[in-house]
């Protein structure tokens, strides 16, 4: 088994419902993928590089998983799309109703095309380490030895007005997983 880190985040409605629900629904579809540890708290963000956007709902799961690094990309990407995510049409930092990012991968690095890990914008974004610290402040990128702990600390000093955009919110049915009227296996 491997310990694997994804990155969740949205901030447009899907079929499930808002944003946090969206979350809370692919939470639980990713559990297919092996046995989800632990989440992080949901946190409001402000968005970065296309301001003109609502903010966004951001989370990150903990997963314990046998499958390979391609084949977890490629069912992340589908349940993307099954929540109404088209990567072909949107645009880079715009909006979306779901976004499933792959942060840590074991202590893996893997660079080919369409998959990088550890995440490339892992150390730069405090909206993926702020949720990534809450749950596993220890935990290494491979890339630059550094715990996420240290990362986080690290990026304070010079993005202090991002680190300070990272909310939490409070939601009774994020952490008991409650989806509403979503199913497990599609929509209702």
């Amino acid at each position: 088994m491997r310990t694997v880190y994804i990155g969740m985040g949205g901030n447009l409605p899907s079929w499930a419902g808002p944003p946090e629900t969206t979350l809370a629904t692919a939470a639980l579809w990713i559990e297919s993928m092996g046995r989800v540890v632990c989440r992080s708290s949901l946190y409001s963000t402000a968005p970065v590089g296309f301001a003109d956007q609502p903010r966004f709902v951001n989370a990150v799961v903990e997963l314990e998983t046998e499958l390979e690094a391609n084949d977890l990309l490629e069912r992340l990407l589908g349940i993307e799309a099954e929540f109404g995510r088209n990567r072909e049409t949107g645009f880079a930092n715009g909006p979306r109703t779901l976004d499933l990012d792959i942060l840590l991968f074991g202590n893996q690095k893997i660079s080919e095309p369409g998959l990088e890990i550890p995440h490339p914008h892992l150390a730069e974004r405090a909206f993926v380490l702020v949720p990534l610290n809450e749950i596993a402040p220890h935990a290494v990128d491979p890339r630059s030895g550094k715990t996420v702990a240290q990362l986080l600390e690290s990026l304070f000093p010079e993005r202090e007005s991002e680190t300070h955009a990272v909310v939490k919110v409070e939601s009774d049915g994020w952490r008991a997983g409650a989806i509403g009227n979503a199913t497990l296996h599609g929509k209702t």
